[in-house]
């Protein structure tokens, strides 16, 4: 099994690792960056291709050897990605993220006969699996909430907050409109909007706020409340807030010494120096989804925790685990043969479909685990 990942980020070069440690697997791993690549193939039997990216050909070119492709690009990035790798006719695991609906390429890869999982890492992913699984299970689901942060181990001021995937992706959070469900039907809200407090019995109280993170989830399933909140230690949203209300994250150009630029452009630049982790700092990833339904004519409430740490053993951030081998489990499903629904995949089908437990195994022996909890009444 010939596997190509797109990236080799936090995220993709975790991704990689873990796949080039099975048996009969080879991997490639792809990124403009030579260093990236120079320190992931001294680490893990891996081979490597310096290329743009951002080119459709070179993406064709460096995926062509592949039986299978994950692609692990920037967000910006991800929906040509997508695009080129299903009319190469390759099945794949996405986790890029696109702002782009990735069902607009259904068509496409059910034309090409290909697999395409799309969303597949922690949230949208893990969490969209988990609300799969509950929709099989259920009689029926009323409400879904997903509560989900990476935040650093130790709170440095003013933001309390480093990027444990790309910086450009978390910018998007904080300016991307979020849509929920309510009443069934679709509703826009302002990002960092509904502030609320959740408390953590390992963490304590953290600050959760919308986010436009239930992407597909609006469109293949009918719950008629659903939310999905991003968390931060409090007091971070009143900081991107002060950010916001000043300009700082306008996208609209101002003329500075006859000079355009876009104040988002600044801003995110300066802020990727405060937000890139250090070698070897430590963070963690925390995630709560609670599903509330009907289950053997009775309500439930239904809640899936996890709270994952950075290994110091490998030196893989946590949530380059949290996403990395939640896509590598679909990996092995494709790769398997277990998992072959032609079209655009999104990984709550993975759950609907019953692989919940492999999902959550393949996770479980890589030590990320869930804490499954139920309340009936």
């Amino acid at each position: 099994m010939k596997i190509v990942v797109l990236g080799c980020g936090r995220v993709g070069s975790a991704i990689a690792r873990d796949l080039a440690a099975g048996s009969d697997v080879e991997v490639t791993v792809v990124d403009r960056s030579r260093e990236l690549l120079q320190h992931l193939a001294a680490v893990a039997p891996v081979k490597t291709v310096a290329t743009n990216l951002q080119s459709r050909d070179a993406i064709a070119s460096a995926i062509a050897i592949a039986d299978l492709v994950v692609s692990a690009v920037p967000g910006f990035m991800g929906h040509v990605t997508l695009r080129t790798i299903i009319e190469s006719g390759k099945n794949v695991v996405d986790i890029a993220l696109a702002e782009e609906d990735p069902m607009q390429l259904d068509e496409l890869a059910r034309q090409r006969d290909v697999t395409a999982v799309v969303d597949c890492g922690v949230a949208p992913g893990l969490s969209n699996i988990i609300a799969g699984a509950q929709i099989a299970q259920m009689e029926r689901v009323d409400k879904f909430t997903c509560f989900v942060g990476g935040l650093p181990v130790e709170r440095v001021p003013p933001f309390e907050y480093k990027a444990p995937f790309s910086p450009i992706d978390v910018i998007e959070e904080y300016t991307r409109p979020a849509r929920l469900v309510l009443n069934g039907e679709v509703v826009t809200r302002p990002a960092l909007s509904d502030l609320e407090e959740i408390e953590f019995k390992e963490l304590g109280r953290l600050e959760a706020f919308n986010t436009d993170g239930l992407r597909t989830l609006i469109k293949t399933v009918s719950i008629p409340m659903m939310s999905e909140k991003t968390l931060r230690y409090p007091g971070h949203v009143d900081t991107i807030l002060l950010l916001r209300d000043l300009g700082l994250l306008a996208r609209e150009p101002v003329t500075v010494r006859d000079q355009m630029a876009a104040p988002l452009e600044l801003t995110t630049e300066l802020l990727f120096k405060h937000w890139a982790y250090s070698e070897g700092e430590a963070d963690l990833t925390v995630m709560r989804v609670e599903v509330e339904g009907i289950e053997d004519g009775k309500a439930v409430l239904r809640e899936f925790d996890m709270l994952d740490y950075y290994d110091e053993a490998s030196g893989v951030s946590s949530m380059a685990r949290t996403t990395g081998y939640t896509c590598n489990a679909a990996v092995q499903l494709i790769a398997s043969g277990r998992y072959s629904r032609p079209g655009v995949s999104p990984p709550e089908f993975l759950g609907m479909d019953g692989f919940f437990p492999d999902v959550k195994a393949y996770l479980s022996e890589r030590g990320v685990g869930l804490r499954e909890s139920t309340r009936s009444g």
